[in-house]
């Protein structure tokens, strides 16, 4: 089986976290490959540079040549995803999504711990649309950016690990879910802490993939993630038509 791990931000350090975490949470025999997109944001921090991401990630997916069995997007709370599910043939899985469906069968409620205050309203609308925020107890933010996270291990660790047990004491959440990509290898720290189960989305929506994949399901195809319509798109993909460099 192989899936495709995409970081939507264009760091490639925060890649290779991610495929390091893909890679533990993965079976035997599940071959893991990471990407980023080869233009867009080097982090996520808003609908501006979210709704750029998703750009350069359909524009990275229609000129990936490697064959993969199922994509997990690794961007929490970003768009993209119901577009990634008409382009591919593939099943596709939202970390977001991952996290909070895994965490609901842990739990009877779950809370996120995000990087900035600002990304809370576009994970709750994340989780709103997908039909998973009634047993969301709070988004809460850390204050870190997303590119912070990687600077300062312990620090990021204990700005966690303080939102999550707030959200536990005080919003009654009783699962946490780790609301970045960013955050990826973390999760076994802020768990011993908290004593509570913690979710991390991108082995959460490996483990999904596994499953599904291994069942032989994938997205439906009969209307909401039909193949687009044919048609004149000026320029599409980008990345063929930039100038390249030698």
């Amino acid at each position: 089986m192989r899936i495709l791990v995409l970081n939507p931000n264009t760091t490639a350090s925060m890649t290779a976290a991610i495929r390091a975490l893909a890679e533990e949470s993965a079976r035997p025999g599940t071959r893991i490959t990471a990407a980023e997109p080869l233009w867009g944001p080097e982090s996520i921090e808003g609908h501006f540079e979210g709704q750029l991401s998703a750009a350069a990630v359909l524009d990275r997916l229609a000129t990936f040549q490697d064959p993969f069995d199922a994509l997990v997007m690794a961007g929490f709370g970003e768009p993209g995803r119901e577009a990634a599910q008409e382009l591919l043939d593939v099943p596709v899985f939202d970390i977001t999504e991952c996290a909070a469906q895994m965490a609901m069968m842990l739990g009877h409620s779950y809370a996120v711990v995000t990087t900035l205050d600002r990304a809370v309203p576009q994970i709750e609308d994340r989780l709103l649309t997908a039909g998973l925020l009634q047993r969301c107890a709070s988004v809460r933010g850390t204050g870190l950016g997303v590119l912070e996270l990687e600077e300062d291990t312990e620090r990021t660790v204990r700005e966690i690990v303080t939102q999550a047990r707030a959200a536990v004491e005080e919003d009654r959440a009783e699962v946490i879910c780790l609301g970045c990509g960013g955050m990826a290898g973390l999760r076994e720290r802020v768990e011993a802490e908290l004593g509570v189960p913690v979710v991390d989305g991108v082995a959460a929506a490996v483990g999904f993939a596994e499953a599904v994949v291994g069942l032989g399901l994938t997205t439906s195809k009969v209307r909401s993630f039909a193949p687009p319509r044919p048609k004149s798109i000026t320029s599409w993909p980008l990345s063929r038509h930039l100038p390249r460099s030698g």
